[in-house]
């Protein structure tokens, strides 16, 4: 039995890894022109009949590969996510291209836990303490053509910082997936 839980152990930890994050952070972007960005998400269903058009808007910059689906009910939600690889002139193209199609730019997805080279758009995939919501005055200044790379992910990361504590069952708890954050202290709101 023991020997059963410690192969289940060693399996799991080999699956998903010990520091995904950190291993994440220490490997080299690889150039567009080799690994093309992914976008994937969904559109507001009043587009539905213009997807393939809408689609071609989405891959207008090159170097993509575009997978979109119709949301089944009205509008999308309005969280992105930018994989920390994407240049910005890609980022901005599409964060620009999904406000029109999508529910816009509500919320940001810390890009540890995304691809390197993939956006989301209109997506329902995370959780709300993996997403950080923003002004529209921030979505604003992630679309200033003026940002190089760099600036573009560091103003990203800054917008999607995590919160600390995070609401559960009307309590403020400590963020679990913020590494280190595993403090068991419950605060009262």
């Amino acid at each position: 039995m023991v020997k059963r839980m410690i192969f289940c152990m060693v399996f799991w930890v080999s699956l998903f890894g010990l520091e995904p994050v950190a291993t994440q952070a220490e490997t080299e972007c690889q150039l567009v022109e080799k690994k093309k960005i992914k976008v994937e998400g969904y559109i507001s269903k009043k587009f539905r009949k213009e997807r393939k058009r809408i689609t071609k808007e989405f891959a207008e910059m090159g170097n993509t590969r575009i997978a979109l689906r119709v949301f089944p009910m009205g509008k999308t939600s309005n969280v992105v996510a930018v994989g920390r690889c994407v240049p910005a002139y890609i980022a901005r193209h599409v964060l620009t291209t999904a406000k029109k199609y999508t529910g816009g730019i509500g919320s940001l997805v810390v890009q540890g836990f995304i691809p390197s080279h993939w956006i989301g758009i209109g997506t329902t995939i995370f959780d709300e303490p993996s997403q950080q919501k923003v002004t529209g005055e921030q979505a604003s200044q992630l679309l200033n053509p003026s940002l190089d790379d760099k600036n573009f992910h560091a103003l990203y990361q800054k917008f999607s910082k995590q919160n600390k504590l995070v609401p559960y069952f009307g309590l403020k708890v400590p963020n679990a997936k913020i590494p280190g954050n595993t403090n068991s202290t419950v605060l009262s709101p």
